[in-house]
């Protein structure tokens, strides 16, 4: 498995593999929803693929990509965004089979992944916790649509594939 030499994204190898998913979510009440997702470093190794499929028609299939945005360009000139320039911090790119397109913040560290987004009316947050010596995820995103009340929204599980 490729490892990144880039110390500032060597935290994001222990995602990389492929994995089995379980979810629950209260839509589906009594449904463990099976999937896959398939993470892997981009060449040069600046950015991880994140692909996620689902056995249920009512989830959707994505494809997210994380990194460092803000810079353009490998020689590190400042990001075409003004309002990101200067920042350093990673961020994930998701995209589904809906339509949907998002942009989430990124923490990753020994113990959990973390993913976050403020949107009045529609935030998430996501922890994943690592387990069994980094081989199982054990995930709940959450949803808040009034600035306040956080409520639990999906619950997942990654469980790495032989």
């Amino acid at each position: 498995m490729p490892m990144t030499s880039d110390p500032a994204l060597k935290p994001l190898d222990r995602l990389v593999g492929d994995w089995i998913t379980e979810a629950t979510h209260a839509s589906v009440p009594g449904v463990v929803v099976h999937g896959t997702a398939d993470i892997e470093w981009l060449e040069g190794e600046r950015f991880l693929i994140h692909r996620a499929r689902s056995d249920h028609p009512d989830f959707p299939d994505s494809i997210s990509i994380i990194g460092f945005t803000e810079r353009d360009r490998v020689d590190g000139a400042p990001s075409l965004d003004p309002a990101t320039a200067g920042e350093s911090h990673l961020c994930m790119n998701y995209f589904d089979s809906r339509g949907v397109f998002r942009v989430y913040e990124v923490s990753i560290d020994d113990e959990s992944w973390r993913l976050w987004r403020h949107a009045p009316g529609f935030s998430q947050r996501f922890a994943g916790m690592f387990a069994d010596g980094g081989d199982a995820i054990a995930g709940r995103w959450q949803l808040c649509r009034d600035e306040i009340n956080w409520d639990d929204d999906l619950e997942i599980t990654y469980r790495r594939r032989a």
